[in-house]
């Protein structure tokens, strides 16, 4: 499965860990945050989560790391890159049981210490030229028709790749075979997204679709777009792999209605070997600071720290440091 992703994977997460955070393993700071870049959702609950512990475990003890993604995340950590990092749920799932995403990697020592932070969901954006041009808003006719499609995401190391590989498959497609059509599949980095939209290089757009997501914002704002449902022919393929479909929004410009997505969820991991006292005392933050974190950006507005270790929204075991606040605290 995935074959679209297979040659790729093993680069991606090492190029993630290595070379593009660009951290030594030996570096002076005491807790390193793996998020995403700057101006994502990631990027600034990580900053607001430097600004809450760092009073607490001490002055320049706390580092935010601006690369990496939900697909990337889980390998830092295990990889000793950051000592937590943001992740989504599923791919912390895939990860430590060593998925085919993965191709043949695994992150056993990854632990979860706070979930259920938001939703996140994979969405499919299209150009409404080209819906009414084919006359559908079909995604599965509009990505297996005999006629050519363009679709845009980001690239290996997101999350959304690796759901979208799972559409393409579901409906019994590929990359390759969406090129030998005339199509293309497009990856670029996020900056590039919204100028590939507006002049016209893509058809479609698959992306996470956090609310407040600022690439989507922009996209929405400066091109007529509409928002596609995941096909009920690729629901199960989905869940199997640990996404859950549901509806999200309207959150954007041409969102008329709310929209069927792949929730990947998110979830804040640990490395196994974080110290205790250390682990309890991040989710002690989170959780006694949960309105800080929800009024930093409108995509933790919904986390509910009541539910925040539950099995469903973390996806792999607690951190004993953790699991040791969440007794204390009565939520366990």
């Amino acid at each position: 499965m995935l074959d679209f992703i297979r040659s790729k994977a093993r680069a991606a997460a090492l190029g993630a860990t290595v070379l593009a955070l660009g951290v030594s393993a030996a570096a002076a700071q005491e807790v390193r945050i793996g998020a995403m870049r700057e101006g994502s959702a990631w990027y600034v609950f990580a900053a607001t989560l430097e600004q809450i512990i760092e009073p607490i475990i001490g002055a320049n003890s706390v580092e935010v790391i601006a690369r990496g993604g939900g697909v990337a995340n889980p390998m830092v950590v295990q990889g000793g890159k950051a000592e937590i990092a943001l992740s989504n749920v599923a791919s912390a799932v895939w990860a430590q049981s060593g998925s085919d995403v993965y191709q043949g990697m695994a992150a056993p020592d990854i632990r979860a210490l706070v979930g259920g932070l938001n939703d996140v969901y994979v969405g499919v954006i299209a150009r409404e030229d080209f819906v009414e041009n084919r006359g559908t808003s079909d995604l599965a006719e509009l990505l297996t028709s005999d006629e050519p499609v363009r679709v845009l995401m980001k690239p290996v190391g997101s999350s959304a790749v690796p759901v979208a590989v799972m559409l393409f498959e579901s409906l019994g497609t590929s990359a390759e075979k969406i090129r030998k059509n005339g199509g293309d599949v497009i990856q670029v980095d996020t900056g590039q997204i919204a100028d590939q939209m507006r002049n016209g290089n893509a058809d479609i757009y698959i992306d996470t679709m956090i609310k407040g997501h600022p690439t989507i914002t922009e996209v929405a704002l400066t091109v007529d777009v509409a928002f596609l449902d995941i096909p009920e022919e690729s629901v199960a393929l989905l869940e199997e792999n640990g996404l859950e479909i549901g509806q999200y929004g309207p959150w954007f410009d041409g969102q008329d209605a709310a929209t069927a997505g792949a929730n990947l969820g998110t979830v804040l991991i640990a490395s196994a070997s974080l110290d205790d006292e250390r682990a309890y005392q991040i989710t002690k933050a989170i959780v006694e600071n949960a309105e800080a974190l929800k009024s930093s950006h409108g995509a933790w507005s919904q986390f509910d720290p009541a539910a925040a270790m539950l099995p469903e929204n973390t996806g792999i075991a607690l951190h004993p440091g953790a699991q040791r606040y969440y007794e204390e605290a009565g939520l366990m």
